[in-house]
């Protein structure tokens, strides 16, 4: 089992443990450390000096943790590091979220925020499915088709872009972020992912693990992009029959952009903890091959991101 796993088996347990966890990984600064200095961190962890407490350890398994592929061990391109994710997509998401003039401009913000997320998805998935081959024709094309729909759809067209404001936001939102997940990692779905007894010892490769794995995840970038489009809205309801929001209608757009600004700050970190990235998965519910392989009655598996 790869050091982050041995790691998150340890300290991801709880929601609040997770959540702190990653309150900690998520920090931006972490961007700045170069290439020399989180292989330092990595070869540290790999040593005995790993069982101490203080902060230079502490400090190293950050790193690890935010710019090193689990499954993979090679390093995460900056721009898909879990702490590059809000720097990057909160433009994104509000640019894609203000009403434009034209479908143009409505259809090119919302191809950056997807392209994005499918990047992130990718980048970010359990790796086992795909790591000793490189993606698929397949893949790439059914990467591109995600896109490519995700950002139609967001756009939506300009005769149906005051109703969708106020009406379907929320769901839509919602379900292209899932659905993003669902394709860019469907070869996990397909193919199976490494699962892992108690002791850390592979047991073979699963696909009902790759499909919980791609589930959850899924689940959890629902959320992340459901939250944040159902604050700003109730604001926005609750706000504009207050007198002194009739009387300064600017102020609306400012609330809107605030508040979307405050909200998907907070639920990056909640929607990333909602699920364990070491996850669980009964013996019961793995295929019929897989029993007799293991006496453990509990398997593990890396969720992804």
């Amino acid at each position: 089992m790869d050091l982050n796993l041995e790691y998150w088996q340890s300290n991801g347990k709880t929601f609040l443990s997770r959540l702190r966890l990653w309150l900690s990984i998520l920090d931006p600064t972490f961007i700045l450390s170069s290439d020399a200095d989180i292989e330092k961190a990595r070869s540290l962890l790999r040593s005995e000096e790993k069982e101490q407490k203080n902060g230079k350890v502490d400090d190293a398994w950050l790193l690890s943790l935010s710019s090193f592929h689990t499954d993979t061990g090679s390093l995460i391109s900056p721009i898909f590091r879990p702490q590059a994710y809000m720097p990057i997509s909160l433009p994104l998401v509000l640019a894609s979220f203000m009403p434009h003039k034209g479908v143009k401009p409505t259809l090119f913000w919302h191809f950056l925020l997807q392209s994005y997320s499918a990047g992130f998805n990718h980048a970010n998935r359990n790796a086992t499915a795909t790591s000793e081959k490189k993606t698929t024709l397949n893949q790439s094309l059914l990467i591109t088709g995600t896109v490519t729909y995700a950002a139609v759809a967001g756009a939506i067209s300009a005769a149906a872009q005051v109703f969708c404001r106020s009406v379907l936001p929320i769901p839509l939102s919602a379900g292209l972020a899932a659905f993003s997940v669902l394709v860019v990692r469907s070869e996990e779905s397909e193919n199976g992912i490494q699962i892992f007894d108690s002791n850390g010892n592979s047991v073979g490769v699963s696909k009902e693990a790759g499909a919980k794995a791609v589930k959850e995840t899924a689940i959890s970038r629902a959320t992340l992009f459901g939250t944040t489009t159902t604050v700003p809205s109730l604001l926005h309801f609750l706000l504009k029959r207050a007198k002194f929001m009739q009387r300064n209608p600017m102020l609306f757009a400012s609330v809107r952009h605030i508040s979307t600004v405050i909200v998907f700050g907070l639920m990056i970190p909640v929607s990333f903890s909602l699920f364990p990235q070491l996850g669980k998965i009964k013996k019961e519910h793995l295929e019929k091959e897989l029993h007799a392989l293991t006496s453990d009655g509990e398997l593990f598996y890396h969720r992804g991101l």
